[in-house]
């Protein structure tokens, strides 16, 4: 998103670089002209799209030319519009039905062809939606972030997060994309809600201490 502010630290470098050397080795296995895709989703807060720019920036170091796609721009619903549309449908409309997934399987299907792409990008400063052009035909490899970013298909390398929104407030206060209220709350638990079924789908988890183990470890260490 335009206007975004990210806060990177140790901590995201040091997990971009642990998830770099997974996705070098995954891509290893692949043709030499595999168009890879990594998936990282998480809740608000949890440094989702510090994590995506800090991996593109490592595999940028090995010559691989990256993309980062923040899945949230793909909201059916525009920005200016979002709040009244939940609050007239309610909390229980709130999750991955409120992604337009038939853009997102586009802009996946476009950059495996190597084609260019119109890509939805939000402009936080006034909250519009402009259109992008991108050439996939120079990209060799595509990250994906947003809250439902790993429930897309043909993603090779899934990451969760595994923060909820309780444990990232600081961070959520910081950015402030939204003001905190009793409604912006309850749309934070809707939406941890719906981000944790998507979980069991992880290929890697960085756990609370943003530390990043494959799910078998994971599993074994809960």
């Amino acid at each position: 998103m335009l206007g975004d502010v990210l806060l990177i630290n140790d901590m995201h470098k040091e997990a971009a670089q642990a998830i770099c050397e997974k996705v070098m080795a995954n891509r290893e296995t692949k043709d030499e002209r595999y168009r890879y895709v990594v998936g990282i989703s998480g809740e608000s807060g949890s440094g989702k799209s510090e994590l995506a720019h800090t991996l593109g920036t490592c595999l940028k170091s090995h010559h691989i030319r990256v993309k980062v796609i923040h899945t949230d721009n793909y909201y059916r619903i525009q920005p200016l519009l979002r709040e009244e549309w939940r609050r007239n449908k309610g909390f229980d409309k709130i999750g991955l039905g409120e992604y337009d997934w038939v853009k997102i399987r586009k802009t996946l299907r476009d950059f495996r062809e190597e084609q260019e792409c119109m890509i939805p990008c939000i402009d936080l400063i006034p909250e519009q939606v402009d259109k992008l052009i991108t050439d996939f035909s120079k990209i060799d490899l595509l990250i994906l972030d947003g809250l439902y970013a790993i429930g897309a298909k043909d993603i090779d390398m899934r990451v969760f997060i595994d923060l909820t929104y309780h444990e990232t407030k600081i961070n959520q206060i910081i950015r402030m994309k939204e003001a905190m209220s009793e409604f912006r709350m309850g749309i934070l638990e809707h939406e941890h809600q719906a981000v944790c079924t998507l979980k069991e789908s992880a290929d890697l988890v960085v756990d609370k201490s943003y530390q990043v183990v494959t799910m078998k470890e994971y599993l074994k260490g809960e």
